[in-house]
């Protein structure tokens, strides 16, 4: 699934493919795709509009245009084509944006679990995906006293109290178990029990894991690539996440793998000792 890093790697991609672009027409083929609208009014709305920029906010990306701004969230296996016209759409291929130059970006979803939001750009604050999430991993409002205030009235595990979107947006799977190893931390950890250098530890890891995976263009494992041809290498670099019963590369300890809040999680037993 794609997580921030990724969605980062697909907005500079998409920035360098169809800024400038003007949509001709729109064609949804998959209409539950299209969330807070009818597949209808989403296509007539879009007539005519340029894309001025392309934004992310946590796992969203948000395409800029004249009048409104859409905003799509690519959950398991959403990715964008750039094509032509002429080009014969495919079974997977839900959302077509066909522009003036005859090229046309393709919104291909495997599982269908994808949502795009058109909304007015005067009230993109205002949307319901945006109004759900918490802060940016950079947000200098990111300190150890908000974390401490989230997690106070909590005993979940942190595994699954870091995967929540309303706190820090844009963490995953992925890049949850690499920021917990890095932090020491074992995902059982009840998040009320954490001290202060454990949240500072959290913050500064999770800067500093996404901006090297962004750096290495995200990580592609399984069925995932942001797009045609474009794979990420940040897998190369992972310690925990997919590396069951491999050695740990710090204390060549065994990975092991369990189950927290229904995710596959991967932690080293010595390196994250519980409490």
């Amino acid at each position: 699934m794609p997580e921030l890093p990724e969605v980062e790697t697909v907005k500079e991609t998409l920035k360098r493919k169809v800024l400038g672009k003007t949509i001709d027409n729109v064609k949804v083929l998959y209409p539950n795709i299209i969330e807070n609208m009818d597949s209808k009014e989403f296509c007539e709305k879009l007539k005519k509009q340029t894309i001025k920029d392309i934004t992310r906010r946590g796992k969203w990306l948000i395409f800029h245009l004249d009048d409104y701004c859409l905003l799509s969230h690519l959950r398991m296996e959403g990715k964008y084509f750039l094509k032509s016209w002429d080009d014969e759409i495919t079974r997977h291929q839900h959302v077509v944006f066909n522009f003036t130059d005859k090229t046309s970006l393709r919104y291909n979803d495997t599982r269908k679990f994808g949502r795009m939001y058109l909304v007015l750009k005067d009230k993109l604050e205002e949307a319901k995906p945006m109004q759900e999430l918490g802060l940016e991993p950079w947000d200098e409002k990111l300190d150890y006293k908000y974390l401490e205030e989230k997690y106070k009235s909590k005993r979940l595990p942190i595994k699954t109290v870091i995967l929540d979107q309303g706190i820090i947006t844009g963490i995953g799977n992925i890049y949850a178990d690499e920021i917990l190893f890095l932090s020491k931390i074992n995902p059982y950890t009840p998040c009320n029990l954490l001290k202060k250098k454990d949240l500072e530890n959290i913050i500064a890891n999770t800067r500093t894991t996404l901006e090297k995976a962004i750096s290495e263009g995200g990580t592609t494992i399984r069925s995932y690539t942001s797009d045609e041809g474009i794979t990420g290498l940040f897998q190369n670099n992972l310690f925990v996440h997919c590396r069951e019963k491999e050695e740990c590369l710090v204390c060549k300890t065994k990975i092991e793998k369990t189950r927290i809040g229904g995710r596959g999680t991967y932690y080293c037993p010595k390196c994250q000792r519980k409490r």
